[in-house]
């Protein structure tokens, strides 16, 4: 009895600790309210309409009252005379994104961290953060401007070398690359800010160690720079592992056409024409929720892997 009575004192004290934690911290909780209640009502409460993809769904009858069909949406995708395609061209495009993109950031923080002068580093910074907070219309005129097979710039150039002009926003072996070199300028800058802040939490001594050892800058980058930015580094790539299969469709759907389908149409753009322009609701939705589902094993695989190999992850 004397045991029970000194646990819940215990656990009252416990109570009564945590409350006044939480008072004393009462800020903190404030400023999250607003990303709960973001989350709440635009991530999660739209979550009951997933179940649309296992309906034939009407707009006049609604969700409830349209009529259950199991799995008759993802069939119908998975016999889809397009689900090769789409898988391929998803899957090359995030690969190019990875071989490519990914690094981008790490080099050119590698690079901006190297820089003493202060005012040359911030105008580089500054250029190389520009391009993504600029929306993505404008970014794809830009490009299609600077590509117009008459007056586009890299045309111009071309022709004064002596080539011919090329519309090469109509063919569709150049789609890929134009989409990787278009997301790499936008986003390289933006990246490497995380990169620059791991960077700084690096101690500055171990680089006079290890000049004082005879290391140069190569044996610095090596040997302290990048294993001192290695959890980043992993933490990002699973991230980005785990989004290998949301190709940004909105630039996409801005620069490509009939004529480059073959190599452009991704899981998004589908998704985004079946649902969108078709109305099939149904369909579309039920292609967005496989392609979840298989970003979070993804994730969950990658995560386990890099625990066992580096003893390092998201969780």
């Amino acid at each position: 009895m004397k045991s029970q009575t000194e646990t819940i004192s215990l656990r009252k004290s416990l109570l009564k600790s945590k409350m006044k934690q939480t008072i004393a911290d009462r800020e903190l909780y404030l400023i999250m309210i607003p990303f709960i209640l973001y989350y709440v009502f635009f991530v999660y409460r739209p979550m009951g309409g997933l179940q649309i993809a296992f309906k034939d769904y009407s707009v006049y009858r609604g969700i409830n009252g349209s009529p259950w069909v199991g799995l008759k949406h993802f069939i119908a995708f998975f016999n889809s005379p397009y689900l090769y395609r789409l898988f391929r061209n998803t899957i090359i495009i995030s690969g190019y994104g990875l071989l490519f993109g990914f690094p981008a950031p790490i080099i050119l923080a590698l690079l901006l961290n190297e820089v003493k002068n202060k005012g040359f580093k911030s105008v580089v910074q500054t250029c190389s953060y520009l391009p993504y907070f600029i929306s993505a219309v404008v970014i794809a005129g830009i490009v299609t401007s600077f590509l117009a097979p008459t007056n586009g710039l890299i045309n111009i150039i071309i022709e004064k070398f002596g080539g011919e002009k090329v519309y090469f926003l109509s063919k569709a072996e150049w789609f890929r690359t134009i989409y990787t070199t278009m997301g790499i300028w936008t986003g390289v800058g933006y990246s490497s800010i995380v990169y620059l802040a791991a960077l700084s939490g690096i101690d500055m001594q171990l680089y006079e160690a290890c000049t004082i050892d005879g290391g140069g800058k190569w044996k610095q980058v090596w040997h302290i720079t990048l294993p001192g930015i290695m959890p980043t580094i992993i933490t990002i790539f699973i991230i980005s592992i785990g989004n290998i299969l949301n190709v940004g469709y909105e630039t996409i759907i801005l620069l490509y056409q009939p004529a480059t389908y073959e190599t452009a149409d991704v899981i998004n753009s589908y998704v985004y024409r079946m649902g969108i322009e078709n109305a099939d609701y149904s369909l579309s939705t039920a292609v967005g929720m496989m392609n979840s589902v298989i970003g979070f094993i993804l994730v969950m695989l990658a995560n386990t892997i890099s625990n066992k190999v580096n003893d390092t992850g998201l969780w």
